[in-house]
């Protein structure tokens, strides 16, 4: 297909756009500072094309200049600060996060629109603020289902063979929706500091190392464009992070796991089952990776006859408690005369 060349046509199909390349898919440091830097040269977001090292987003009709890009992203280093709304700000930290390709633009179109309209920062229903409000909250959702639904497996690796002190790695399998494996890491650290575990997913994977032994570590080193999550503060240890990995690298069922299962049968509560309200906080797309999730069906199945056959058991008698005799007295209530 030929485009004509005329004046409408380069208006509605530019030619030359702006490409950006940020260092991996939650690379906000560097969303930031090209922001900034775009914005003092006044190019409109129709005018810049966003791009990840790791998944560059192909344009419709231009295909985007790496080198050009890498180059933008040697000039952003000297951007001047901009002022804006402290809650820009935390949007900004959770749509960022969030697997829309698309976010980098609508960000920087908000960001644009907040320099250019005075009045955007007080309109909660402008179409971009709205959407940008649903992808954190998805974002945030995600956060919350993935410190909820991990479940780790103990693994004795060459490290607790050589090293038995260290104690097993737990390792866990998790599929998340979005970018959150970086911002949701130091929960984790903080959650289990004293044992070592790693978190496998589909983009990404995170292991917290609590004993700094001097043998290899279970993931491999990240590459220099990929900053290391600094540690967190007042633990000792070390969170690193490397690629994703596959469902079948996580290790199978283990003794803990079955020990669980039992404990999780035996407190099922049928007269308390509702499914509508577990599905909502615990959604079947999470289901596949959770080992009690097998057990749903037919504990849901007979929860009906369980509580018929509590309902017809008995009312249970209240035991009378004796009282507790001290050097010869007993202790009984009410008032009593002291005489001889």
């Amino acid at each position: 297909m030929h485009l004509k060349n005329d004046r409408l046509t380069s208006e509605l199909f530019p030619s030359t756009l702006t490409p950006v390349m940020l260092h991996g898919p939650a690379d906000l440091q560097g969303f930031r500072r090209a922001a900034r830097s775009l914005l003092a040269r006044q190019v409109p977001p129709e005018q810049v094309s966003w791009h990840t090292s790791n998944a560059p987003v192909q344009d419709l009709f231009s295909t985007p200049d790496l080198t050009a890009a890498a180059g933008n992203a040697e000039a952003f280093s000297d951007a001047p600060a901009v002022k804006v709304p402290a809650e820009f700000m935390a949007l900004c930290e959770s749509v960022i996060l969030h697997r829309d390709p698309n976010r980098f633009g609508l960000l920087y179109r908000i960001f644009w629109r907040l320099a250019h309209e005075t009045g955007l920062r007080h309109d909660p229903l402008d179409p971009d603020r709205l959407q940008a409000a649903h992808m954190a909250q998805a974002v945030r959702r995600d956060l919350h289902k993935m410190k909820a639904f991990v479940r780790f497996r103990s693994v004795q690796d060459e490290r607790f063979r050589a090293h038995p002190e260290d104690g097993p790695l737990h390792v866990a399998w998790f599929e998340p929706e979005h970018h959150i494996v970086e911002a949701v890491a130091p929960f984790f650290a903080r959650r289990f500091t004293q044992m070592r575990w790693a978190i496998l997913t589909p983009d990404c994977s995170v292991e917290w190392d609590c004993s700094r032994s001097p043998l290899a570590t279970a993931l491999p080193p990240r590459t220099a464009a990929q900053p290391v999550q600094p540690e967190p503060a007042a633990m000792k240890g070390q969170l690193r992070f490397g690629p994703g990995a596959k469902k079948s690298d996580a290790p199978p069922a283990d003794a803990g796991e079955q020990l669980w299962l039992t404990y999780y049968r035996h407190t099922f509560n049928p007269a308390r089952l509702k499914m509508k309200a577990m599905q909502k906080e615990m959604p079947r797309k999470y289901w596949r990776n959770l080992p009690e999730a097998a057990l749903i069906g037919p504990l849901a199945a007979m929860a009906n006859e369980r509580s018929l056959h509590m309902v017809a058991q008995p009312a249970s008698v209240t035991r009378r408690r004796l009282p507790v005799r001290k050097e010869g007295l007993v202790s009984r209530p009410g008032n009593y005369d002291f005489d001889s």
